[in-house]
């Protein structure tokens, strides 16, 4: 290890330098992201022993089964804003049905700078067989129009994000995220407590020649889906082409492995939930965005992700998001013009 590595804090500073969108305000809000996830990293590796596995028996906004995790992971980033209601004005979460005014109705709202959407815990059914997880940001400037409704103040394309990033907690503790000026890798260091780069401006492969989807799902999908599935599948003795597939339960560790050696995954819509699974601000639109700066890209098969126009919070899209060539492969298909 470089004995002066550069930490996220002091990369942040940096950035401020060259970068007009990263402000002092935008590098703390990010730091609390950061801390958030140390947080999490620690109590994921002694969940078992202190009895934090399994249901809480309750159910998010979506419907979904909560895990205990899942709440843990959704209080320790509030707990970590609280308080900080002059930087981030609201935060958006799977895990809360309406978005939660950081510092409620205090005076130093009216300074408050940006909004931040949270997927708090992606992939938290791995949890009980010891497999890998995630958390997934995005951050948005708080809109200078006023509206009643802050859910409809919140609404903005994922082409409008100040920043957007993940963190992956494995065998190692990961932390990407973009600014909109290319894609930077942090690893925590646990010997000293802090996220040091280890990736300067990510670029992904064109193509690839892994594909990831639940394959369980494959007689729900449209035919135009099944289609372009196949056709990854096909052994082809004349071009050689042939994908592997991989797919682990957890969105942001299948995207990083599309980011790191090319390829697509796909979670489409259903014959009977065209509208698909994953929520557009908070999964599909921050990880679009990371994916495109590193030279991907991300569309729902009929419109690019960070062109949709939210119409409520909690939206969810189909997703195709990975290499240029194959996810432009799968527009082709869906599209009917393949």
């Amino acid at each position: 290890m470089s004995l002066s590595p550069t930490t996220l804090s002091k990369h942040l500073v940096q950035q401020q330098a060259v970068v007009s969108t990263v402000t002092h305000e935008l590098s703390l809000l990010i730091g609390h992201i950061a801390v958030g996830g140390k947080i999490i990293s620690r109590e994921l590796s002694d969940a078992a022993l202190g009895g934090e596995l399994g249901l809480t028996g309750k159910t998010n906004v979506q419907g979904e089964a909560v895990q205990k995790l899942d709440k843990l992971a959704n209080d320790v980033f509030v707990q970590t804003l609280d308080g900080q209601g002059s930087i981030v004005k609201a935060v958006v979460s799977e895990e809360m049905e309406k978005p939660w005014e950081v510092g409620g109705s205090t005076g130093d709202r009216a300074e408050s700078r940006y909004v931040l959407f949270l997927d708090p815990l992606d992939g938290s059914s791995n949890l009980d067989a010891n497999l890998t997880v995630g958390s997934i940001f995005s951050i948005h400037l708080w809109p200078s129009r006023s509206q009643h409704d802050l859910s409809v103040e919140l609404l903005k394309r994922g082409a409008d994000q100040i920043a957007a990033g993940y963190m992956l907690y494995g065998p190692s503790t990961l932390l990407v995220y973009t600014c909109g000026a290319g894609v930077y890798q942090f690893t925590l260091d646990r010997r000293i407590g802090e996220f040091v780069l280890s990736g300067s401006r990510l670029q992904m492969p064109s193509r690839g020649k892994v594909y990831g989807a639940n394959d369980g799902n494959y007689a729900k999908w449209p035919r135009e889906v099944q289609r372009f599935v196949d056709y990854l599948r096909d052994n082809d003795g004349t071009s050689g082409r042939s994908y592997a597939t991989r797919y682990s339960g957890c969105l942001v560790a299948d995207v990083h492995r599309f980011l790191t050696s090319g390829g697509v995954y796909l979670y489409p819509g259903e014959k009977n939930k065209p509208e698909g699974k994953l929520r557009l601000m908070y999964e599909a639109a921050p990880l679009g965005f990371l994916m495109e700066q590193a030279g991907g890209l991300a569309t729902t098969g009929m419109e690019r992700i960070g062109q949709i126009v939210p119409t409520a919070v909690h939206q969810r899209v189909p997703l195709i998001i990975g290499s240029r060539e194959e996810v432009s492969m799968a527009e082709a298909f869906i599209q009917g013009t393949r």
